[in-house]
C-alpha cells in the first residue's frame, strides 16, 4: 500500500469522526428542542383558538403589510392530541397558569366576518390583542369585547371593522394602549388611486359621549389612536387628564370646536397628530424645555395664530406639520432653525412668504422638508445641496425665481421633487438628476425652465412633470419607462405625431397622462392602451380621426379643442366612474348616446358643445346624479329639455345656447337649489314665462341668458336671489393628488356672453358676475320694478324686444352695472337723472326707442358714441348735435361754499359741462365754465374757481 493510499485512508477516517460527533450534536440538540417546556393551555381554549381559526379564510389580499402571512397555519393539534396552544405562533400563555394572555394575529391575512358569539370571547384571560391589518368584512366590533376585563392592549386597527363603536369599550378600565384607526372602505381605497387622506371613508363611529366615557374611564391609557374614525364631536377637556398618555392620534376624526391647550402641556405626550380635521380650531400655546414632544402634526386644520418662538425649546422634536392651517407670520419664521433634530417639517399652504431663511441650513436631519403653495419669493438656497438625508422635497405653488440649483445634484437620497408652478427659468439637463438614483417624482412643470433631455437610459420615474418646458421633442428616454404612473408634457412644442412607443409604454402602471397644449397631430389608436388609466388629457392640439375609447377606470376624460370626427362609441357607456367628460371643440357629429345622462352617479361635468350633434339631448337623468355642469351650446341638437333633469339636485351650470331646441321655458329647474347660470340663446323656445307652482324661483341664478328666442309676455320675475346674494360662488373645482398632478381641474367657467353691445368670450366668469339677457324676444309691457333691485347686476340687455313705458329711476341703484342696453324698444320719457349714479357703467345703448328730454349731463352718458342715443328724436344735450333749451334753471354742482357763509348767495352762475373720456384706468375731466356773470365781489369768484381747481385735482 503506497503513501497515497495511507493518507486517504486517514482522511476518510477523520471525516467518519467527524460525522459521527456532528450526528451527536444534532441528536442532543434536538432532545433539547423537544424537551423545551411550554405551559400546558386549558382544552377550552385550545378549542376555543382552533374554532377562532376556521371561521375564517387565508387570503393574501385581506392583509396589506408587505410581511404579512398566515400565523394561523401553524395552530394543527399534534397527533395523540399532546400539543399546547402556548406553542402556536401568535400565542402567548401565563407560564404559571398555562391560560392565554396574549394574542397577536397582527397582518395574518385572515377574511371574514366576527361577532359576538366568536369563541375568541372565551378567552376571558387575554391582556393582549391584536388583531391588526386584516379583513373582518364590515364587521361591528362586537359587544362582547367586555369580556376581557384584563385588557391592556387592544389593536384592532386597519381591518374594515364598520358600524358604531361599542360603548362596553370603555369598562376595560385597565387598557393603556387602544387603536382602532384607519378601519377604511377597502373597496374605495382600491378604485380611488388619487384619494388624499380626508376623502377616505371612515367605517367606524364613535359617539361623542362613548369618547367622553372613555376619556373618563380609561385613565391609565398611554396610547390612544383613533385616526379616520368618525368622531364628529369636540374633544372633551378632560383628555387633559390623561397624565399617562404619550401618544394621541386623531388624524381625520371630522373634530370640530376649539382644541384644549392643556393636552399640549401633559407631561409625557411625545407624539400629537389631529390632522386632516377642518372644523377644528385652536393655538399653540408657549412651549417649555421639558416638553418630550417627538411629533406634532396638525395640518389641515383651522389651527391659527402664529407659531410661538418658544417652540424651538422643543429640542426632541423631529416631526413639525402645520401645513395648510391658518398660521400667519409673514415671513417664514427663522427660529425654526433651531430646531435641529427635525427629520420632517411641512409647513405649507399658510401665508408665509418671502425668502427661505439661512437659518433653516441648519435642518440638515430632515428627510421631508416641504413649504408649498404659500407665497415664497427669491432663489432657491443652494445649501439644500448639503441635506445628504433629504428624501422628499415640495416648494410648488410658490413665486420663487432663479435656476435650480446645481448642487440638487448632491442629494443622493431624494426620492421626491417637487417645483412645479413657481417663476423659475433657466437651462435644466437632465444629467442633473443622473446622480439621483432613489429619485421617482419629478415635477418640474410651470415655470419658464428649458429643459434638456438626453438619449441615455435613465432611472425608473412614477411622476414626471415636464409641462411648458420649451420640450420640441417628444422626451426618446421615455420609451424606457416601465412603471410610470403619472406623466405630463402640456403646454410644449412638440410637433408630429406620438411615438408608436408610447402606446406601449408603462401599460399596466399609468394612471394619469397629460399632453395638451401642443402640436400634436396624428390619431390615437382605436382604444387606449393603458389599462389602469384613470386620467387623460390632450386638449388643444390636432389630432383627428375617430375618439380613443379609454379604459373603465377613467375618472376624467379631456379631448377638447381638436379635430375629432364621428360619432361618440358607445363604449364610453362603461366609464362607471367618470367624473369629468370635455368632447368640447370638436368636429364631432351624431347623436349622443342616452347613457351620457345616468351611466355615472360621479360624473360632474359633462361638456360637449362647439361640435355638431344632432338629435335630443339624454333623457334620463338619477335622482343621485352628481352633474354640477352640462355644456351643449353650439351643436344642432333639438327637441324639448328633459324633466328629469330636475333630479340633478347640485347642478349649477346648465348651458343649452345655439341650438334648435323647441319647447315652452322649462319653469321646473327653478326648484334647483344651486343652479347659478342658465344659458339658452339662439334657440326656438317660445311661450309665456309665468312662476313655477311651487313658487321656489331660482333661489342662486345669477347669470340669465335667454336672448334670441321666442318669448312672449311680460318681462319674468325669476331673479330675486342677485338682491342678496352677494357672494354666490361659481363653480371652482381644482383638485391635485399627492404628486401635484391635476385630476378635476376646473376653475370657473368659460362662456360667450352677450354684454356691452358685442358677444364676448370669458375664459373664466368671476365669481361675483352676475348677468340678466333676455334681448331679441317679444316681451312686452313695462320694465317691472324688480330688475332695479338687483343691485349685483353687472350687464342687464332688454333689447330688441317690444317694452313700453319708462326707464325706472331705480336703475340708478344698480351701481355696479357695467353694460345697459334698452335699446330696439318702445319706450319713452325721459332718460332718468339717477343713472349717473352709475360710475362703472362703460357701455350703454337706448337707440331705436321715443325717450325725450335732454341726456343727463356730468357722467360718462356724455362721452358715449352718439349711435348709444340715435333714432330718439326728442333727446337733446350731449353727445348729440341737437342742444337742449334753456327753459330750466341749469343744474349745478354740489356747493363747496361753507353754508354758514351767507355773503356768497347768488354771487355767481354759469352753466357747466363735465367732458369724459376713458384713459386707461382712469378719466380725463375738464370743468368748462360759460356765461359767467359775477354780480358782485370778485375775490368770492378767485375763492370758487380756487376750490373748483382742488376739485378737479381731488377727481
Amino acid at each position: 500500500m503506497g503513501l497515497l493510499d495511507i493518507s486517504i485512508i486517514r482522511m476518510v477516517s477523520k471525516l467518519v469522526l467527524v460525522l459521527l460527533l456532528f450526528h451527536h450534536v444534532v441528536i442532543a440538540t434536538s432532545s433539547y428542542s423537544s424537551q423545551k417546556q411550554y405551559p400546558s393551555c386549558p382544552d377550552g381554549e385550545k378549542s376555543a383558538l382552533l374554532q377562532f381559526k376556521d371561521s375564517f379564510t387565508i387570503d393574501k389580499s385581506a392583509s396589506r403589510s408587505t410581511d404579512a402571512y398566515p400565523k394561523v397555519s401553524s395552530w394543527k393539534p399534534a397527533e395523540g392530541g399532546n400539543s399546547t396552544c402556548c406553542s402556536w405562533e401568535g400565542v402567548e400563555c401565563d407560564e404559571k397558569t398555562g391560560h392565554v394572555i396574549g394574542l397577536d394575529l397582527g397582518s395574518s391575512c385572515l377574511h371574514g366576518s366576527i361577532n359576538s358569539n366568536s369563541s375568541l370571547f372565551r378567552l376571558v384571560h387575554l391582556q393582549r390583542l391584536n388583531l391588526s391589518d386584516n379583513n373582518f368584512n364590515y364587521s361591528q366590533i362586537p359587544a362582547s369585547i367586555r369580556n376581557f376585563p384584563s385588557l391592556t392592549h387592544l389593536d384592532l386597527s386597519t381591518s374594515v371593522f364598520s358600524g358604531q363603536v361599542p360603548s362596553e369599550l370603555s369598562l376595560l378600565s385597565k387598557l393603556t394602549y387602544l387603536n382602532l384607526a384607519l378601519n377604511l372602505d377597502r373597496l374605495s381605497e382600491d378604485k380611488d388611486h388619487q384619494s388624499s387622506e380626508e376623502e377616505n371613508y371612515p367605517l367606524l363611529k364613535l359617539e361623542a359621549s362613548d369618547l367622553g366615557s372613555l376619556v373618563q374611564n380609561l385613565s391609565s391609557l398611554e396610547v390612544l389612536s383613533l385616526s379616520f374614525v368618525n368622531v364628529s364631536s369636540a374633544i372633551p377637556h378632560s383628555m387633559a387628564n390623561l397624565s399617562s398618555l404619550t401618544a394621541l392620534h386623531l388624524r381625520a376624526c371630522h373634530l370640530f370646536g376649539e382644541f384644549p391647550v392643556r393636552i399640549f402641556q401633559l407631561p409625557n405626550l411625545e407624539s400629537l397628530s389631529v390632522r386632516y380635521n377642518q372644523e377644528l380650531t385652536g393655538y399653540f400655546p408657549e412651549f417649555n424645555q421639558s416638553s418630550p414632544f417627538i411629533l406634532l402634526k396638525v395640518g389641515f386644520t383651522g389651527f391659527f395664530g402664529t407659531i410661538p418662538s418658544s417652540i424651538q425649546n422643543l429640542h426632541s422634536l423631529q416631526n413639525f406639520d402645520v401645513a395648510q392651517s391658518n398660521f400667519s407670520e409673514g415671513l417664514v419664521p427663522s427660529f425654526l432653525g433651531n430646531l435641529r433634530q427635525l427629520t420632517y417639517l411641512d409647513i405649507s399652504a399658510n401665508k408665509f412668504g418671502g425668502p427661505i431663511p439661512d437659518s433653516l441650513a441648519n435642518l440638515t436631519q430632515l428627510a421631508t422638508f416641504r413649504i408649498s403653495t404659500s407665497r415664497l419669493t427669491g432663489p432657491i438656497p443652494s445649501w439644500l445641496g448639503n441635506f445628504s438625508k433629504l428624501e422628499y422635497l415640495d416648494f410648488a405653488f410658490n413665486r420663487l425665481n432663479g435656476s435650480v440649483p446645481a448642487s440638487f445634484s448632491n442629494l443622493t437620497n431624494l426620492q421626491i421633487l417637487y417645483l412645479q408652478l413657481n417663476s423659475l427659468s433657466g437651462v435644466v439637463e437632465f444629467q442633473m438628476f443622473q446622480n439621483l438614483q432613489f429619485l421617482f417624482q419629478l415635477q418640474l412643470s410651470w415655470n419658464s425652465l428649458e429643459f434638456v433631455t438626453v438619449n441615455s437610459t435613465v432611472q425608473q420615474f412614477t411622476v414626471l412633470g415636464l409641462s411648458n418646458c420649451s420640450l420640441t421633442e417628444f422626451p426618446s428616454f421615455l420609451q424606457y419607462q416601465k412603471g410610470l404612473e403619472r406623466l405630463e408634457i402640456a403646454g410644449n412644442k412638440i410637433r408630429g405625431q406620438v411615438p408608436n412607443w408610447m402606446w406601449n409604454t408603462s401599460i399596466e402602471t399609468l394612471v394619469y397622462l397629460d399632453i395638451s397644449g401642443n402640436f400634436f397631430s396624428g390619431q390615437f389608436p382605436l382604444v387606449l392602451p393603458w389599462v389602469n388609466l384613470v386620467g387623460i388629457t390632450f386638449s388643444s392640439n390636432m389630432f383627428h380621426g375617430s375618439l380613443p375609447v379609454p379604459p373603465p377606470t377613467m375618472l376624467e376624460y379631456t379631448a377638447t379643442d381638436n379635430n375629432f370626427t364621428g360619432e361618440i362609441s358607445s363604449l364610453l357607456c362603461n366609464m362607471k366612474n367618470l367624473q369629468l367628460l370635455d368632447l368640447s371643440k370638436n368636429k364631432l357629429s351624431g347623436m349622443l348616446p342616452q347613457c351620457l345622462g345616468n351611466f355615472s352617479d360621479d360624473l360632474t361635468l359633462l361638456l360637449l358643445g362647439n361640435n355638431s350633434f344632432h338629435g335630443v339631448i339624454p333623457q334620463t337623468y338619477n335622482s343621485g346624479s352628481s352633474l354640477r355642469m352640462i355644456d351643449v351650446s353650439h351643436n344642432k341638437l333639438h327637441g324639448q329639455i328633459p324633466r328629469s333633469l330636475v333630479n340633478c339636485a347640485r347642478l349649477e351650470y346648465l348651458v343649452l345656447s345655439n341650438n334648435q331646441f323647441n319647447d315652452v321655458f322649462p319653469i321646473w329647474l327653478g326648484t334647483l337649489q344651486e343652479l347659478k347660470l342658465l344659458a339658452m340663446r339662439h334657440n326656438r323656445f317660445y311661450g309665456v314665462i309665468g312662476k313655477s307652482r311651487k313658487n321656489v324661483d331660482f333661489p342662486k341664478l345669477r347669470i340669465l341668458d335667454l336672448s334670441h328666442n321666442n318669448f312672449t309676455g311680460a318681462v319674468p320675475s325669476m331673479f330675486p336671489s342677485i338682491i342678496v346674494n352677494k357672494s354666490a360662488y361659481m363653480f371652482t373645482d381644482v383638485a391635485y393628488d399627492a404628486s401635484g398632478a391635476r385630476i378635476i381641474r376646473y376653475a370657473g367657467y368659460a362662456l360667450t356672453l352677450a354684454t356691452k353691445g358685442l358677444e364676448q368670450y370669458y375664459p373664466m366668469i368671476r365669481e361675483e358676475f352676475a348677468s340678466f339677457d333676455i334681448s331679441s324676444n317679444k316681451f312686452e309691457g313695462e320694465i317691472p320694478d324688480f330688475i332695479g333691485k338687483l343691485k349685483e347686476l353687472r350687464s342687464l340687455n332688454l333689447s330688441h324686444n317690444i317694452l313700453t313705458g319708462s326707464i325706472p329711476s331705480s336703475f340708478g341703484n344698480l351701481t355696479k352695472l357695467e353694460s345697459l342696453d334698452l335699446s330696439q324698444n318702445k319706450l319713452s320719457g325721459q332718460i332718468p337723472q339717477q343713472l349717473r349714479q352709475l360710475n362703472f357703467l362703460g357701455s350703454f345703448n337706448v337707440s331705436h326707442n321715443n325717450l325725450t328730454g335732454p341726456i343727463p349731463q356730468g357722467t360718462q352718458l356724455t362721452s358715449l358714441n352718439i349711435t348709444s342715443y340715435e333714432g330718439n328724436p326728442g333727446l337733446c344735450g350731449d353727445p348729440l348735435p341737437k342742444k337742449c333749451g334753456k327753459s330750466k334753471a341749469p343744474q349745478r354742482p354740489p356747493s363747496t361754499v361753507d353754508d354758514g357763509d351767507s355773503s356768497s348767495a347768488g354771487i355767481f352762475e354759469f352753466d357747466w359741462k363735465i367732458v369724459s373720456a376713458g384713459c386707461g384706468s382712469g378719466l380725463i375731466v375738464g370743468v368748462v365754465l360759460a356765461d359767467v356773470v359775477i354780480t358782485r365781489r370778485p375775490d368770492m369768484f378767485l375763492k370758487i374757481v380756487g376750490m373748483i381747481r382742488q376739485m378737479i385735482w381731488k377727481i
